[in-house]
């Protein structure tokens, strides 16, 4: 019975549709125009699509890094960190599941100032139930944090979201003693520390270390104004105070001191020095040589120790030496063999990262001249899947053009099925700006995907056309009666596959960035491609049958054919 009734539904449905590709056909050049809107729409929509590298992962752990200022003593820095863990281990506990911190490590650089932890959260189910249950608390916490109702209202709209848990640890920005802020782990391990931008401020004019850090503070400054960049922060280590000594030469040779004495006599003492090995036990032990630590505390210290001679005497470092305290890098930094300093940052909410980058090259366009900036980890793989996109595209249709031109040994035909490949991109497009995501490495998975698909329902139509007209048939009358043959597998093979990515598009939780990016895609384009496809190709077909044969003499009418069926019959022979 339901058979039935669907069957005569879909019998009915046919024979509308055979009439408007009846129409359609016999009015192509028309509607050729039609479509031209659509590509030139598409093309527009690609250029509008913000572009991305990968989607944001929640994989259930988070980073916080402590930075107190230069100088600051472990205890200081112990004390900040307790600060951090009472945030997470109480304002999130819904959320939270272990915390591990580490003093004197981050991924900025190691120092008594520097602390890092490790959150782990909970599983993404029991974080959403949490969510729930545990509303009201976390906005009763996050208004003791200072927050502003409007922020509170947007970090409870995904409050178990390990973005939106970051976010909220962005309150711990300016504490008492230093500052600390937290971020999601990079979607792909080992292609830098954190996610959002990554970039390397170089020194490409060789201004100095001094005007290295001075362009990087203004870069803050001019990031701090810009509401399409969020949390950009140095990636390193601050300028510490450091004690000079500065050898004069003249005076340590005059004294028959040579340099490599005095390097090797400050090297043993202050730094210690390897001298042997001796067998203690039946055990190697290693002997090493540093100077007692009463002796090496002080910058006064350094007039105690003496370096012989040539002559054999004891001469003092004060004969030859002075010191003096400035401000200096703790470690070299360089990039490309340039002297640089690592930033990261974020895009702001609602931002794609592509955007963001394009803000931040913006930025560093407004500081001195001679300040450059390299992309590098996740952005640099960014630019670079960006750059080769368009050749990706280009190639893929290249290698379906060549296979279609195989098959139907034909130059004309496969033009035919390659027009359609917009009226599915399209779709993808449409559907990842409705959803607010981005270009994508996942999404151009989809895109390519979506593009198989649509060369597929109209192939289904243009090799039946090409058959029928093989067999003596009219281009139009073949074309209808192949697109009304072939109506029903196309459908039937769309709506299978547009049902089998949907849970793609619509799940949630752990790993759902990459799942939602290429089932949206691939959904949004089956939709075009199969509703329009089926209503284009036909009209194709006829175009470049009519455009690749206009050359050719048309076929003598027989007397049996009215006027009508000579206009519809004079094009019968397909380009070989």
């Amino acid at each position: 019975m339901l058979s039935r009734v669907f069957n005569r539904g879909f019998d009915g449905m046919t024979h509308g549709y055979v009439a408007f590709v009846s129409h359609l056909v016999r009015r192509g050049f028309y509607y050729m125009v039609l479509y031209a809107g659509i590509a030139v729409a598409m093309g527009l929509l690609f250029v509008k699509l913000p572009t991305s590298f990968l989607p944001d992962e929640d994989q259930g752990a988070l980073y916080a890094m402590v930075v107190l200022p230069t100088g600051a003593t472990q205890q200081r820095t112990l004390k900040t960190v307790e600060k951090v863990e009472q945030h997470f281990l109480k304002n999130e506990s819904a959320y939270v599941e272990s915390l591990f911190t580490v003093l004197g490590f981050s991924f900025g650089g190691s120092g008594q100032n520097t602390a890092i932890a490790f959150v782990n959260l909970k599983d993404w189910g029991t974080r959403a139930k949490a969510a729930a249950e545990h509303e009201a608390e976390s906005r009763k916490a996050m208004e003791q944090m200072g927050m502003k109702p409007e922020q509170i209202d947007a970090a409870l709209t995904h409050p178990d979201n390990v973005k939106k848990i970051a976010e909220r640890a962005g309150m711990l920005a300016m504490l008492p003693d230093g500052m600390a802020f937290a971020f999601a782990p990079p979607p792909v391990r080992e292609l830098g520390t954190a996610s959002g931008f990554d970039l390397m401020l170089q020194d490409r004019a060789g201004l100095g270390h001094e005007a290295l850090i001075n362009a990087r503070n203004m870069l803050m400054g001019l990031a701090a104004q810009e509401p399409r960049v969020a949390g950009v922060r140095p990636n390193g280590m601050e300028d510490q105070a450091e004690l000079k000594l500065e050898i004069d030469h003249q005076k340590a040779g005059a004294l028959g001191v040579s340099i490599n004495d005095i390097n090797y006599t400050l090297a043993a003492a202050w730094g210690g020095t390897y001298v042997n090995d001796f067998i203690d036990k039946n055990r190697v032990k290693r002997v090493l040589m540093q100077a007692d630590a009463p002796f090496r505390m002080v910058p006064e210290d350094l007039g105690k120790w003496y370096v012989r001679n040539n002559k054999g005497e004891m001469v003092p470092f004060s004969a030859f030496a002075t010191t003096h305290w400035e401000y200096g890098s703790p470690r070299l930094e360089r990039f490309n063999g340039l002297p640089a300093v690592n930033i990261q940052g974020q895009a702001a909410p609602g931002i794609s990262s592509g955007e963001a980058m394009n803000a931040m090259e913006q930025l560093v366009a407004k500081l001195p001249p001679g300040i450059g900036l390299e992309w590098t980890g996740l952005s640099y793989q960014e630019r670079i899947s960006g750059s080769q996109a368009p050749l990706l595209y280009g190639l893929s249709l290249l290698v379906i053009f060549l296979c279609l031109a195989a098959l139907y040994e034909s130059w004309s035909i496969p033009f035919a099925v390659l027009l359609v490949v917009p009226l599915g991109v399209i779709g993808a497009l449409l559907a990842a700006m409705l959803r607010g995501m981005s270009n994508d490495v996942y999404f151009q998975v989809g895109l390519l995907t979506t593009v198989g698909l649509a060369a597929k329902n109209a192939i289904l139509i243009v090799e039946f056309a090409k058959t029928l007209v093989d067999q003596g048939m009219g281009v139009v009358e073949a074309t209808v009666e192949a697109a009304r043959l072939r109506l029903r597998p196309i459908l039937m093979t769309s709506f299978a596959f547009g049902l089998g990515v949907l849970p793609l598009a619509l799940s949630s939780g752990a790993g759902s960035g990459s799942r939602n990016a290429v089932g949206t895609g691939v959904f949004g384009g089956m939709i075009t491609a199969t509703v329009l496809g089926v209503l284009f190709v036909p009209v194709f077909f006829v175009v470049i049958a009519k455009i690749f044969n206009r050359k050719k003499k048309p076929a003598e009418p027989s007397a049996s054919h009215g006027p009508q069926d000579d206009a519809t019959r004079q094009v019968s022979v397909m380009p070989g």
